[in-house]
């Protein structure tokens, strides 16, 4: 019997821990929209820099074992192609333009049909003669 009381209060604080995570969390604000758009530009750009700089090491391994393979007069395949390291520069963030529609409207609707027009003109009027 103490077992399984036990087990239901066990059962009934684990609930009581539980709920709370269930709740819903607001939506975000607009500047917390655009401070994590901006994290994740950042973040990125980190990326390519990392890169940038991996690939920049890379090569200068790569140019001082050719370098000393020529020293010891070893003979070496020539490297292979690869593409250049592209230098991702300094980081600049441009904010997207805010949205001018609010989320539920669709900001291309269809127009409603237009009256028939009337009869176009002839395309060539002649010229009147002096």
């Amino acid at each position: 019997m103490k077992k399984k009381l036990q087990s239901a209060a066990a059962a009934l604080v684990l609930a009581a821990v539980a709920l709370p995570v269930l709740a819903k969390l607001p939506a975000p604000s607009d500047e917390a929209k655009a401070k994590a758009a901006e994290a994740a530009a950042k973040t990125a750009w980190a990326g390519k820099v990392d890169g940038y700089k991996l690939c920049k090491s890379m090569d200068a391994v790569a140019a001082s074992y050719y370098a000393q393979a020529k020293k010891d007069g070893k003979e070496v395949k020539p490297a292979a192609a690869t593409a250049p390291c592209a230098d991702p520069g300094p980081f600049v963030y441009t904010p997207p333009a805010p949205a001018s529609a609010p989320v539920g409207t669709t900001a291309a609707a269809p127009a409603a049909p237009a009256a028939p027009a009337a009869p176009a003109a002839p395309a060539v009027a002649a010229a009147p003669k002096k």
